[in-house]
């Protein structure tokens, strides 16, 4: 399998400053953890920004992403974004920064293999566009499915791929091809020139060290859920065979102490007859003297 490469690898390390068109900052190594995070700290901007906010604090952009702010801070000194105490963070400028890191100002452009129900709903999604991407190819193996115009586009025949790759200047695949097909589909794409493929395929796939894959599968993910959700049936199970063991000590402790009452009681009754008893006795020893 491939492994990531980072800026390090590629020769530029260093921080980042405010990006601007005359200055082209110094590519900073960022750890795996924290480029994974990026996206979402750049949607919670994004959605910032569009209800009219110009300032947020680390703590409510943290919520917005769904980290912890400790987390967001380390994340965002990596890009040599520190804030302003008792302001917090510039969206504009913030977005601009993780934009620039992302390479979301190239507008990159992407080829989709594989049009079935799948990757027809990936050809037809409006989020590519809006986060820096578009689609500029589609291809399939099924001769019925060329020539078919989806959101505008034509789909092609995988035989296209090198020539099309090279026309459009495409570097990204996205892979929506039936798992038999896939490794046969990505070798062609990594022929054509792609170096970074999204594999939606159920499959694990074999490409150079220099090309770089990330794994969709949705199954797995919805086995992830399922182990939540069967943990979370245990522990309750747990703490309701808790709480009954509980009620039962504490309906044990009751009997025990009802018990030790009523020994008490039965112990004070005998001491009662043991001294009218003796009192009986005594009171016929005083007759009979």
């Amino acid at each position: 399998m491939s492994q990531q490469r980072t800026g390090h690898e590629a020769g530029i390390t260093g921080r980042v400053g405010a990006v601007t068109p005359s200055a082209v900052p110094d590519f900073p190594d960022l750890p795996e953890a924290t480029v994974a995070r990026l996206p979402e700290y750049l949607r919670a901007l994004h959605h910032l920004a569009e209800t009219g906010h110009d300032t947020v604090s680390s703590e409510g952009l943290a919520s917005a992403a769904g980290v912890n702010s400790a987390k967001l801070r380390k994340d965002l000194s990596h890009l040599g974004s520190y804030g302003t105490r008792g302001v917090g963070y510039d969206i504009e400028p913030l977005v601009g920064q993780i934009e620039y890191i992302l390479g979301l100002n190239m507008r990159r452009a992407v080829a989709l293999v594989g049009v079935g129900n799948l990757g027809h709903a990936l050809a037809g999604y409006a989020g590519f566009a809006s986060r820096g991407f578009r689609i500029a190819a589609l291809f399939d193996a099924d001769l019925s499915r060329v020539g078919e115009l989806i959101n505008g586009l034509a789909v092609r025949h995988v035989a296209d791929i090198p020539e099309v790759v090279k026309t459009e200047g495409i570097s990204i695949a996205v892979l929506a091809t039936p798992a038999g097909a896939a490794q046969a589909v990505a070798d062609q794409l990594v022929a054509a020139g792609v170096t970074s493929i999204l594999n939606f395929a159920p499959v694990v796939l074999n490409v150079p060290e220099q090309v770089d894959v990330r794994k969709v599968d949705l199954a797995v993910e919805l086995q992830i859920l399922s182990f939540h959700e069967h943990r979370k049936s245990a522990r309750n199970g747990a703490d309701q065979n808790g709480s009954g063991a509980r009620n039962g000590a504490d309906q044990n402790g009751a009997e025990a102490r009802n018990g030790a009452k009523g020994t008490t009681s039965r112990g004070r009754v005998a001491r009662v007859i043991a001294e009218v008893n003796g009192t009986a006795v005594a009171a016929r020893g005083e007759v009979a003297a």
